[in-house]
């Protein structure tokens, strides 16, 4: 029997530190995602999110695949560095999943940050919503253990070299989180905009990861002060870095193919989180 105990007790500390904590039930980002996927069921919240409007072609990057831990293969849209460098910016979209306006900004992001390249994952594995029926399905449909797979198979493919920020808007927020969380150490800077954090302070805890800076819009009802106040305590708690950036907006502000788009908030925002990444992703 002491023999069986000490089996397992070294089994549990031979695993990543992500698998020694938590619920044994519960997928990695499981949590934060089902409370923010809930808003879906929200008539107010599928209303405020109108037909994106069209933006222009992406034009600089490629659709890429890879392997995925689960055994399968998973893409995303792929902006190169023009030099060759090991600094790997992760996006996560929207509920609407990997569109334009995502590629779009993974073209942005890679000409603001310069020598970087941007993996822009695909965790609806091909599905593109274009109603909020749609969006609001594909989002609730999500497993957050495919898509935790997903975000690893992006970070395999940069290479165990790599080191990386994150980020994302909206549901694609509370997967940059995640995202950060499973890069580690090599993490770097982790952007949410108007997304559902990590709130375990026992993970949080436990983990390497990035500072964050959180892009709060304060008009937000689901983003809303309680759960903003939330983060900051879980994170205080777990001693980790957190920036909350507010702005008075409401959700969706900084997505240009949204209704809700303001243009100068949003220029205001983008310049926040590009000085933290200059400062922290180096």
């Amino acid at each position: 029997m002491k023999t069986s105990v000490l089996l397992l007790v070294f089994a549990a500390l031979s695993l990543p530190s992500w698998a020694q904590h938590g619920s044994c039930c519960m997928a990695l980002g499981e949590e934060a995602h089902a409370n923010f996927a809930n808003n879906a069921a929200d008539p107010a919240f599928a209303a405020m999110h109108e037909t994106p409007r069209p933006v222009p072609t992406p034009v600089g990057g490629e659709m890429i695949s890879f392997t995925t831990p689960d055994g399968q293969t998973a893409k995303a849209y792929f902006v190169a560095s023009p030099k060759r460098t090991n600094r790997y910016l992760i996006v996560v979209h929207e509920w609407w999943g990997l569109n334009d306006n995502v590629k779009r900004e993974a073209e942005t992001w890679r000409e603001k940050l310069s020598e970087v390249n941007v993996i822009a994952v695909d965790l609806y594995d091909g599905t593109v919503a274009t109603t909020r029926e749609a969006a609001g399905a594909a989002m609730q449909g999500l497993n957050a253990e495919r898509a935790a797979n997903i975000l690893k198979g992006a970070i395999a493919y940069a290479g165990p070299d790599a080191v990386f920020a994150t980020i994302g808007w909206c549901m694609g927020g509370g997967w940059s989180h995640q995202a950060s969380l499973l890069a580690g150490a090599r993490a770097k800077a982790c952007a949410i905009y108007y997304g559902s954090p990590e709130l375990d302070v026992e993970r949080l805890k436990q983990e390497q990861f990035a500072p964050v800076i959180f892009i709060w819009p304060t008009k937000d009802q689901w983003i809303n002060e309680k759960l903003v106040k939330g983060f900051e305590g879980a994170m205080t708690q777990a001693g980790k870095s957190l920036v909350v950036k507010s702005y008075e907006a409401d959700h969706a502000f900084a997505n240009p193919s949204s209704q809700s788009y303001l243009e100068a908030a949003s220029q205001q925002a983008n310049a926040a989180v590009l000085a933290f990444f200059q400062t922290h992703f180096r």
